[in-house]
Parts: C-alpha cells; sequence; structure tokens
C-alpha cells in the first residue's frame, strides 16, 4: 500500500521543537526542517504578538523557499508579572541569553510571590498554497519555586501544568506532549492536515 502521509515543512531551527513535532505527527505527516530544506537563516521574530512571529516565520519560507509550512511562537504568560515573559519567552533574559539565564530571571522575580499561576500558549501558522491557517494550544499551571527534572527544554523545569506534581521536565515526552501547549496545538494542526 503506498504511503500517502503528507510531507510538510516546520519552520524553526530548534531541534527540541522538531523532535518534539514529530513525536506528536509521527503516522499523520512528516516533518521536515529548515536544515533539510537548505534554510539556514535567522529569520527575525520582530511581531507583538505570537501569532505575529508565527506569521512571519512562516511567511518567510513560503515566500524564499517555496514550501508548504508551519511555524510556531510559544509564550510563558506568568500572572503575577503581568503577562510576561509572553512573547519575549526565548529572550526574556536578554538577545543571547540561555533557558538557564531565562529561569533565573524568572525565579528572581517571583521570589517571595504567592501568586504562582500561569500559562503556555503556542500559536501554530500554518501556509497551505495560498491561505493561512492559525491553531492554538494553551496549558494552566503554576511556576515553581526550584527547578525539578531533566527532561525537555526552556521553562520546562519550573513549570508545573494543572492536576500535576510534576514539572514538564520531570515527565516523559509522550506524557509531556500528552498535554501540553504544543502538543494541544499540533493536534488541531494535524486533524486539519489529515481532514485537507
Amino acid at each position: 500500500m503506498e504511503n500517502k502521509e503528507p510531507t510538510i515543512v516546520f519552520a524553526t531551527n530548534n531541534a527540541h521543537k522538531i523532535e518534539e513535532a514529530r513525536e506528536i505527527l509521527r503516522g499523520k505527516i512528516k516533518v521536515k526542517s529548515l536544515s533539510d530544506i537548505g534554510c539556514h537563516d535567522d529569520i527575525p521574530e520582530t511581531a507583538e504578538t505570537l501569532t505575529g512571529n508565527a506569521l512571519i516565520k512562516a511567511r518567510w519560507v513560503k515566500e524564499k523557499y517555496g514550501y508548504d509550512c508551519f511555524a510556531d511562537d510559544t509564550g510563558l504568560m506568568v500572572e503575577a508579572l503581568g503577562g510576561a515573559p509572553g512573547v519575549y519567552s526565548a529572550r526574556y533574559a536578554g538577545d543571547h541569553c540561555s533557558p538557564v539565564d531565562n529561569i533565573k530571571l524568572l525565579l528572581e522575580k517571583m521570589e517571595g510571590e504567592k501568586n504562582r499561576k500561569a500559562k503556555f500558549v503556542t500559536v501554530v501558522a500554518l501556509i497551505l498554497g495560498d491561505n493561512e491557517y492559525i491553531f492554538e494550544g494553551e496549558v494552566k499551571g503554576l511556576i515553581s519555586e526550584t527547578h525539578s527534572g531533566v527532561n525537555g527544554f526552556g521553562y520546562d523545569p519550573v513549570f508545573v501544568p494543572e492536576n500535576s506534581s510534576l514539572s514538564f521536565a520531570e515527565m516523559t515526552s509522550e506524557d509531556k506532549n500528552a498535554i501540553s501547549h504544543r502538543g494541544r496545538a499540533m493536534r488541531k494542526l494535524a486533524d486539519f492536515l489529515t481532514r485537507n
């Protein structure tokens, strides 16, 4: 039987995100990375919203390389910090910061704060032909007071999702993907692509 699994480009160079997307979409959609199509551009993320940044990346690949593709942007919104770091989550501690720097700054700002409520939001922008589509995923939780776990990436060691005592970084990738913001957005994308 012929394999009709569609192939699509994920406009990211983040190896963790590619791996996560391939796990979530396995058996439904074949995911290519930017390096798979020879794109090594430093795509700017200059929008003020997650949706804007996701569209910038997807449009860049479509316009310059001609591939149907999807791109995502994710933000951690912390209630006590007025929704920060939000769209600046990846560069919260500065332009060339590491995830460790971001977590350190976040925990410093949250020191002594009783309201630990937060949510992760992922927006996926898909371009198919001349059409653009947006999918969102969200998960609520709390910011822990200390790092826990070695899995995942980004803020995973300090984010504990609702109805769990484990941080994302303490979960297996399978358990995390089942409930995560990106997992929810990606499943909406997969459902759409397999229906169309």
